[in-house]
């Protein structure tokens, strides 16, 4: 470096100035992911995304389509149950299942490479407690199980798992790889759900019930571990 602060003399006349350019161009890129999800969340909010629980566009353009705009409302903050029912609505189980699963998953890729990209290093220098400590120890440590976890939990918001795993030391394979599974049995439910709303039958019914006690289930694991290692302490 031309312009180095590890000299005293240069250590003790203020801040460096290559931290500070650092750090500004941290909050820019923090500013323009902002500013995306604001704009990529009013087009949407325009367009309205109610439209895909009754509109459906014709073969083959109805499938690329309804994975493109689920992954861009995932990143929207779109309720992701709205979109799965949506799935369930259009395209029935199986397919809307296999769509669903796919939207959520690119959706995610992209929320954490723009998390990544435009927000890891400005947020990194605030999140400095000791509750954000462990929660990027564990994701860092213990990716995969980790994230599953999240994914499996129906009380942590899909956004929330995704910008807060591209802040952590997560590999992107092992976020996507935990993604991909453990949003299945969710997505499953309502998919089921909102089949069932347009053609109820016995099957669909079951299906979306199963799903839901499995969800429920998995989802009450890491709680009882986590109880479990506090009683045990001495």
């Amino acid at each position: 470096m031309s312009a180095s602060c590890t000299s005293p003399s240069a250590a003790g006349s203020g801040p460096c100035p290559a931290d500070e350019r650092a750090a500004r161009s941290a909050r820019l890129r923090l500013v323009l992911l902002l500013v995306l999800l604001a704009v990529l969340g009013g087009v949407l909010l325009a367009w309205h995304p109610s439209r895909l629980l009754t509109e459906r566009l014709p073969s083959p353009w109805a499938e690329p389509v309804f994975v493109t705009v689920f992954a861009l409302g995932t990143l929207a903050f779109v309720p992701k149950p709205l979109l799965n029912v949506a799935a369930g609505v259009l395209f029935g189980f199986p397919e809307g299942l296999a769509l669903a699963a796919v939207g959520t998953t690119l959706g995610a890729a992209l929320a954490f490479g723009l998390g990544r990209v435009l927000g890891r290093d400005a947020l990194r220098s605030v999140l400095r407690g000791r509750v954000w400590r462990a929660v990027d120890r564990g994701l860092t440590e213990r990716g995969f199980r980790a994230v599953l976890m999240l994914r499996l939990f129906p009380g942590m918001p899909f956004p929330v798992a995704n910008y807060g795993a591209a802040v952590s030391g997560v590999r992107l394979r092992t976020f996507l790889g935990a993604t991909a599974l453990g949003v299945v049995p969710a997505t499953a439910a309502y998919v089921a759900a909102g089949k069932a709303a347009t053609s109820p039958d016995t099957t669909t019914l079951a299906l979306s019930v199963a799903a839901f006690v499995v969800v429920g289930g998995l989802s009450t694991v890491p709680l009882l571990r986590a109880r479990r290692s506090v009683t045990s302490r001495p």
